[in-house]
């Protein structure tokens, strides 16, 4: 009886982000009528790339992890994720340097981290690493049932989860104790401290002010890093492709507006161009600051919190570039560390200023492992980033202060020997402001609410609104920011709505038989 009720259900997804596609597909899997409009011509929303000459850069997340998520996505569409995404494991997680000298590679075998770390630092600093290992690996067992899967976050919801046992773990995830505090029970070498530290800007977020809880995000890296041939844009692709091949209907270069209400329900949407979609559903996948900020339509705006400027989470400056590079042993994945970590995010967060001297993550896009692949010329495929504040509603970046950047990041990565030769022709750059235009009401924070705080994890808005028939999806949303987090937003929303079908289904009745 559900699914004959349900078959008449309309959904409109605006957006198709990682977690519109994965509503999308989760719903048209349940014989859902599902139509995902998305204003840009491709799926991906942060999953986006950058051509420069046949290249196609991945200019967003470029780091998969935790594929249970989207095993599952497509297991229950029927599908094997295998069949449509291609991926390549990883040896080698990251490839870290300080200096031309200092270097330490951590690799998805714990064992071979720990001896790396040995070599690196002392046997006492790769027993107390393995300690760090053991403890993540607990937050993450505790907190992956019943606050990663849950469809709205709830600390009361995450104690009664095990009973008694719930509340005594509570203390396990650390909420109440810094990041930065906590690793320093664990790391005594300062550089390893930093190191750890880091996993808080995979939140948008400052270890000197994250709770320790976000450790998880170790052990989440600690289950494998994977490459999707294609790149990262070729996972929108396959979810995109089978909820077509389901049914749903994705249009693009199609701007939504507003969403439609009627008596306080969600009944639609209106496009930029004044044409309208009944729905009898609506699930936004978008930053919940342009819900907030009215960007669709005054009567849903109450639907989410705003997020004061001060609460938002990094932004970035990028540059996607073909290029050559030497003089460093480039990895897929490589970060160089500033020299005064504490004043960098002091700079980024307390002054709304970019850091004099940034810490740099370079994504050798060409690079498995060690292995370079270069063209001809000895270019290759290269994605350079530094954290920077949101404030790209506030500030326009102009060329003279995008060069000035550029010295300081390039010239970060040469005092740890690696020379890249820019040529503006083949280099694009993304700031702030280019960012909020892209993601609007932003500012350009790319990870929604930063995860400042023991309560910030449980001030994000869950899948359901107090507008009926409104649902929020996205990296702003729970359980948080990152793709596989994003999916987890999809599939809630869709487990959401579909969960309030059979609800009103069973409080009005069947539907009459006819004779």
């Amino acid at each position: 009886m559900l699914q004959e009720r349900i078959v008449k259900d309309r959904v409109v997804v605006v957006g198709a982000g990682v977690a519109g596609l994965a509503s999308a597909l989760a719903l048209s899997a349940r014989g859902l009528d599902v139509t995902v409009l998305e204003r840009s011509p491709a799926p991906g929303g942060k999953l986006r790339q950058v051509g420069i000459g046949p290249a196609r850069i991945d200019s967003g997340p470029t780091v998969f992890t935790m594929r249970w998520v989207f095993e599952e996505l497509f297991a229950a569409a029927g599908r094997n994720f295998s069949d449509h995404v291609r991926l390549r494991s990883l040896d080698v997680l990251a490839r870290h340097a300080w200096d031309a000298e200092t270097r330490l590679d951590l690799f998805a075998d714990e064992a071979q981290s720990a001896d790396a770390i040995g070599d690196f630092a002392g046997r006492a600093e790769a027993q107390r690493y393995r300690k760090f290992c053991a403890d993540s690996r607990r937050i993450y067992q505790i907190l992956e049932a019943p606050f990663l899967r849950a469809t709205a976050p709830s600390l009361p919801g995450l104690v009664a989860a095990n009973g008694l046992r719930g509340l005594l773990e509570l203390p396990r995830i650390r909420p109440f104790t810094t990041m930065w505090k906590a690793l320093g029970d664990y790391f005594h070498d300062p550089r390893l401290h930093q190191l750890f530290g880091r996993y808080a800007t995979y939140c948008g977020s400052s270890p000197y002010a994250a709770p320790a809880t976000l450790m998880l995000v170790a052990h989440v890296e600690q289950q494998g890093v994977w490459i999707i041939d294609g790149g990262m844009h070729a996972l929108a692709s396959a979810i995109a492709d089978c909820a077509t091949a389901q049914g749903a209907s994705i249009l693009y270069n199609q701007e939504v507006s507003e969403v439609i209400t009627n008596s306080g329900r969600a009944c639609g949407v209106r496009l930029a161009s004044g044409e309208q979609l009944a729905a009898d559903a609506v699930i936004v996948n978008a930053d919940v600051g342009a819900v907030s900020g009215g960007l669709f339509g005054a009567s849903v705006r109450r639907a989410a919190a705003p997020i004061a400027p001060e609460s938002r989470s990094l932004s970035a400056i990028t540059w996607s570039m073909v290029a050559k590079a030497d003089g460093f042993p480039l990895s897929r994945h490589s970060v160089f560390f500033s020299r005064d970590y504490a004043r960098e995010f002091a700079d980024i967060f307390g002054r709304n200023a970019v850091p004099d001297e940034p810490t740099v993550y370079v994504c050798g896009q060409d690079r498995i492992d060690n292995d370079a692949s270069t063209s001809a010329s000895g270019e290759e495929e290269l994605f350079v980033l530094i954290n920077a504040p949101p404030v790209g509603d506030t500030k326009v970046f102009d060329a003279t202060e995008i060069e000035r950047y550029a010295e300081r990041t390039f010239g970060a990565l040469a005092r740890c020997g690696l020379r890249i030769e820019r040529r503006p022709e083949t280099t694009e750059v993304t700031t702030p402001s280019d960012f909020n235009r892209m993601f609007p009401a932003t500012g350009g924070a790319l990870y929604g609410r930063a995860s400042h705080g023991w309560t910030s994890s449980f001030a994000r808005p869950g899948a359901r609104t107090s507008v009926p028939g409104l649902y929020l999806a996205g990296g702003s949303t729970h359980p948080g920011p990152g793709v596989p987090m994003a999916a987890l937003s999809g599939r809630a929303a869709a487990a959401s709505l579909l969960a309030d079908i059979e609800r009103d289904l069973q409080r009005v009745g069947p539907a009459p038989v006819a004779p």
